[in-house]
């Protein structure tokens, strides 16, 4: 059976294996064990920011699937409240099976029991199924992204 929960510190090796065993996270993630001291500072900020939400996605127990939820005040759009969905990441043995899908409709669903107006997301343009997936649930490419590393 599938479930949506909040990750806890348990879960921190199963997720970072799950970003990693992306195309795009192979090469910028660390799933060697132990993980690596980064991760477990990451997990204990988020952890403690009432405005982030790292979500796993549990079948029998074990982890599949993870997201992070990020709740964004605002000024614009008369102070509304947004949700950013970030590291969508379902375990390629599970995939095609709705689970991703269900995953977005529990993420609408907590991003409004927190006030949220809309919700959006960033996705890498080397990814056009992931792309298609997202414009099926009814986002739209409204905007353009930019990022810059530091």
């Amino acid at each position: 059976m599938v479930e949506f929960r909040r990750a806890n510190d348990a879960d921190l090796q199963a997720v970072v294996a799950l970003l990693a065993e992306d195309d795009l996270g192979a090469g910028r993630e660390d799933a060697s064990l132990p993980i690596p001291d980064a991760y477990r500072t990451a997990f204990a900020a988020i952890d403690a920011d009432a405005n982030q939400f790292l979500a796993v996605v549990t079948d029998n127990g074990s982890v599949i699937g993870t997201f992070q939820i990020t709740i964004i005040p605002n000024i614009s759009r008369l102070g509304a409240l947004r949700g950013q969905i970030e590291g969508v990441r379902i375990d390629k043995s599970h995939q095609g099976k709705g689970i991703g899908k269900q995953a977005f409709e529990w993420a609408f669903d907590y991003c409004r029991s927190r006030g949220c107006i809309l919700v959006q997301l960033t996705s890498d343009k080397s990814r056009p199924a992931a792309l298609r997936f997202y414009e099926q649930l009814g986002f739209v490419a409204s905007h353009i992204g930019f990022k810059k590393a530091l």
